[in-house]
């Protein structure tokens, strides 16, 4: 997922992966420039209470977004609104990522996951629809 702000309306496609407590740890730690193998308190008080913030930085903030088979579903983001984001464009490999998270996780085809990722902060206004279509489109390729 990219930056994720929970008080956007509407509902922001995701894929999700199972994980232990401590890998989760491990990613988060990496995304957060820390070191792995701490923090796994604030991932279980984040679980337990929808909310954990480790620091101010980027994605320092640990949400439950929702629970499914019973388990909770956590991510990382920033503590800030959307609308405080100066955002930057997405690197082709990045959006690509993405592009094949969707088709992947979602079953969508190229216009589908061209339309939602085009209409995207940092990606609408700095990529044409055109040239996200020809990504994806190389992207459902491989």
């Amino acid at each position: 997922m990219a930056f994720y702000d929970p008080e956007l309306p509407g509902r922001a496609a995701v894929r999700g992966y199972l994980v232990t407590v401590e890998q989760f740890a491990d990613v988060a730690a990496q995304e957060m420039y820390r070191p792995p193998g701490s923090d796994l308190d604030l991932i279980r008080v984040a679980a337990e209470t929808g909310r954990a913030t480790l620091g101010p930085g980027r994605y320092e903030t640990l949400l439950r977004v929702g629970t499914r088979d019973g388990l909770p579903m956590l991510t990382f983001t920033a503590p800030h609104r959307a609308s405080e984001v100066d955002w930057a464009s997405p690197a082709p490999v990045y959006l690509g990522m993405l592009a094949r998270g969707l088709r992947e996780a979602h079953g969508w085809d190229v216009a589908t996951i061209t339309g939602y990722l085009a209409a995207r902060p940092g990606v609408a206004g700095r990529w044409s629809r055109s040239q996200v279509r020809r990504l994806v489109a190389e992207e459902s390729h491989r």
